[in-house]
Order: structure tokens, then sequence, then C-alpha cells
């Protein structure tokens, strides 16, 4: 089966100075250093790690809203062309975002339904009657109603705005979404309705999900696989019961440790000394040695790379083993 999404040595390099001085010497910041992954039709990979540790990156370099400094991207099998170009523009109706703040990702000034339809207007996909009634059963399909269609922003709650946001991006029947903190602004008993919505969807339109978050609970309950992010890095990446019976990498155990849980009976929180790196500073070697609480001269030596295990996970660890 050919995959729907394949990220190869993607990269996202910024030219920054390093320190506040006019004549500051220039520095590298690498948002994104070198991540890979394939996504299958109908799939769901969970992308997790610390704030400020590119995954918002790697979703916008996967849409082409930001330009590449290295790698390719292939949407089923065709390289992503060169932003706002003619192919492009058809190729990024298969793939749309949703986004954290539902509120901030409409305008507040203009009806619900309007919005909702703006993506076939800019598409000049049928007729102004045609783009009304699909968007009316779009609305009913992430569980909304028609009186909802002349609404304003500020007159819906949290879940519904986010409804919104959904049907907009599922209005030009897209292959891949992309969520980026789809629930975290929302309330807990309104994140389980999202997110039950977002896999009745996946099951009945074959959606992939590029599924980012930090609440690791839900990321293991929606992925078919997870990825763990660490200063524009995978540090391991696989089947998510294995990944959180048995985190392999040093940094994923301290963000499963983490993990709220009714009992912490014969369980051990582990803290990590310290704060993660400067990005434009980033230590020679692994760049999670200065943390680990098990590192090793040649942590600090020799970066290690990506390598699969016996159970099918890849580890980016020399000690994982």
């Amino acid at each position: 089966m050919t995959a729907l999404l394949e990220a190869e040595g993607l990269a996202r390099h910024y030219q920054v100075r390093k320190g506040s001085r006019l004549f500051s010497r220039p520095a590298t910041l690498r948002a994104v250093d070198g991540v890979s992954f394939t996504l299958q039709p109908g799939r769901t990979l969970g992308l997790v790690g610390e704030s400020g540790c590119g995954k918002t990156t790697t979703a916008k370099l996967v849409l082409g809203l930001l330009p590449l400094s290295a790698g390719e991207i292939r949407l089923q099998g065709e390289t992503l062309p060169k932003a706002g170009s003619t192919r492009w523009r058809e190729l990024r109706r298969t793939m749309q975002m949703v986004y954290q703040d539902p509120l901030a990702a409409l305008d507040r000034r203009i009806a619900v339904g309007r919005q909702v339809m703006e993506p076939l207007a800019i598409h000049t996909i049928g007729t102004p009657a045609e783009r009304r009634d699909k968007a009316l059963a779009i609305l009913e399909s992430v569980g909304l109603q028609a009186h909802h269609f002349a609404r304003y922003p500020h007159e819906l709650s949290g879940g519904q705005r986010q409804r919104i946001v959904l049907a907009r991006a599922l209005i030009l029947s897209p292959r891949l979404l992309v969520c980026d903190e789809p629930i975290s602004a929302l309330d807990v008993s309104i994140q389980a309705q999202v997110v039950n919505l977002l896999l009745a969807l996946q099951a009945k339109m074959g959606l992939a999900y590029l599924f980012i978050s930090h609440d690791l609970r839900m990321v293991r309950q929606v992925s078919h696989e997870v990825a763990v992010m660490y200063l524009g890095r995978i540090v391991e990446q696989g089947d998510p019961d294995r990944l959180f019976a048995a985190p392999a990498h040093p940094y994923t155990r301290a963000l499963v440790s983490a993990i709220p849980v009714a009992t912490r009976k014969g369980r051990q929180r582990l803290i990590l000394k310290g704060d993660p790196p400067n990005p434009i500073d980033v230590p020679s070697g692994c760049a999670f040695h200065e943390r680990c609480p098990i590192a090793v001269a040649r942590c600090r030596a020799e970066t290690p790379l990506l390598r699969p295990m016996a159970d099918g996970r890849h580890v980016a660890c020399h000690l994982a083993a």
C-alpha cells in the first residue's frame, strides 16, 4: 500500500544572532532537524514532547506552510511542490489543519456558516446553493444543527466552535488532518466528546491524523503510532502500548512517569534535572545527555541515530538495549 504521507529528513533552520548585541555572531537555530515518518491512510500518528521541541513546526512543514531547509515531503508518492503553485493548491485540498484555539481560528465578525463554506469558494467548487447544502451536511456530521449556521463564534461554546473548525477542515473532503493541540483549550468533558467525534469521522471517512498533543493519555487512546520529539528530533517512535508500557528512551520514561494515575503504588516519578538546552547552542553528542540520569561518556561524544529495536520500535539512544 502506498503511504499517504512520507516525511523524509525534514529540517527547518533559522539564522539568528547568538546574543542581544548588535554585532553578536550569527548562529543556527535548528527548530526541526532530520525528522522522518510515514503515515498510512486511516491511521493516526501521535506527536508528543515538551513545548518548543518542534512539533508545531513539523506540522507546518508537512502542510507546506513553512519552507523546508532540507528534506522531502511526499503525498501519495508525489513530492509536495513549491508553496503557492497551482499543483500545491490542488494537493493542499487533501491536507487540512485543526487549530488549538478555535476562537482564534475563526473570524468573530462572520457567521460560522459562511466560514465553513469559505474553502469551497476559495477553490471555486459548486454554486452558492450547493456550497450551502454541503456546509449544512458537514455541520450535521460533526454534531451541529442547521440553526448554528447563522450564528457567530462568540455565540457558541468552546466545543461547538471546535466542531465548526473541524467542519471547515472537512468540507473539502481531505485525506489528512493535522490536529495541533485540538482539545487543549476545551473542558475535560468536551475533550472526550471531540476525541470521540474524531475517531468516528476517521472510521467513517478513512481519514489520517497527525495528532499533536501534550496529553499523553489522549495520544495513547487515539494513536496507532507515537513519535516522541526532543529538541527538533524524534528520539523514540513505535506502537503506543509498547512505548507507554516500557519506554526505551530516558526522555520518554520521564514523560510517561508524569502521566497522572489513580495510585502511584509501585510507580516512581522520574524528575529530570535542569532545563532543555538552548536550541541555538545544543550540546555535542546526544542533546539529552545533560539531563539524562544514565548518560555515559559516549552520550557526550556521539549523536545517537534512530535505530530499530527487536519489538519494532525505533529509538535514538546508545543505551536503549
